[in-house]
């Protein structure tokens, strides 16, 4: 029989959750269990099945649970972020894509399938190939999941830093997403009122806003959190203005933002006179999120 040599699986993981609250790691547990994971090459489900055993912890866990306790983000030890079907690659020099973005997506399906398509509109159905653009990327996480999830759709993605366009390539490659290295301020001028969806996250925290999370301030790059100026609004003002650019009339526009950035998004939109349907979106965490808004017709206009 093969002696032990060091601790078990359950014991190993226990241990580390530990290690990772004393170091204020939001969710010790899972992430001590998704790092067992990642090193066995295991789902949760059989990573727990196999704690229940005597399966040693795996070599090289120490190392990294003492990493991820430096606060470094799990995603950049794992090299992996998951985001809706998406195992999308992530590494230094590119934003890792957060849950509450899922939603945003969520809207955009639902939009194509008609369940948003608006009443003061002429466009009662969805196209039969919608096309569809995401501007500032970042790692594709938006892009990527509406051309898996919408087979159909020509999806087109932009982003501006060489870094985070290098790893969306990587991911986005696969999936035929039309991506282009570009500023989504004067992006696709050749698409100008071709779009049916145009959808971004930009960059929106405000200059002397200094994210909390280590994990955030230290590891996502500044570029893809700071919106510009005092409030933040100079990149989501500009990527509205390139929506309006680009939507065909009837097109459909949603916008992440921060919570506190919703009422002046909605107001900017409804003063410009070129949206109607004006609607914020709370993310699962109740949340304002997102704002969506139609391009108006030509009369409008």
């Amino acid at each position: 029989m093969t002696e032990r040599t060091g601790p078990g699986l359950g014991d190993a993981v226990r241990e580390a959750a530990a290690t990772l609250a004393a170091a204020g790691v939001p969710s010790p547990r899972v992430d001590a269990e998704l790092l067992a994971g990642h090193l066995l090459g295991v789902g949760p489900g059989r990573l727990r099945a196999l704690m229940l055993g005597d399966t040693p912890a795996p070599e090289g866990y120490g190392e990294l649970v003492a990493e991820r306790a430096r606060r470094t983000p799990l995603q950049h030890i794992t090299g992996v972020a998951h985001f809706r079907y998406l195992d999308l690659a992530v590494g230094p020099g590119v934003f890792i894509p957060r849950p509450e973005t899922e939603s945003v997506v969520q809207l955009v399906l639902d939009w194509l399938k008609g369940a948003d398509w608006l009443k003061d509109t002429d466009r009662m159905q969805a196209p039969a190939r919608p096309k569809v653009v995401d501007l500032g990327t970042g790692s594709g996480a938006i892009a990527g999941s509406i051309a898996h999830e919408v087979p159909g759709a020509e999806v087109h993605a932009v982003e501006y830093s060489e870094f985070a366009h290098a790893w969306a390539a990587k991911n986005l490659a696969p999936l035929g997403v039309h991506l282009i290295r570009g500023d989504l301020r004067d992006a696709l001028p050749e698409h100008n009122g071709t779009f049916d969806v145009v959808v971004s996250n930009p960059p929106y925290i405000p200059a002397e806003a200094v994210p909390n999370e280590p994990e955030v301030a230290l590891h996502d790059p500044p570029e893809a959190l700071y919106g510009g100026g005092a409030d933040g609004m100079e990149l989501p003002t500009a990527a509205a203005a390139s929506a309006a650019r680009l939507l065909v009339p009837g097109g459909y526009f949603v916008m992440e933002h921060a919570e506190v950035q919703s009422g002046w998004i909605a107001a900017m939109l409804e003063r410009s006179g070129l949206w109607s349907a004006v609607t914020t979106h709370r993310d699962l965490n109740g949340k304002d999120r997102a704002t969506s808004a139609v391009l108006a017709g030509p009369s409008a206009r």
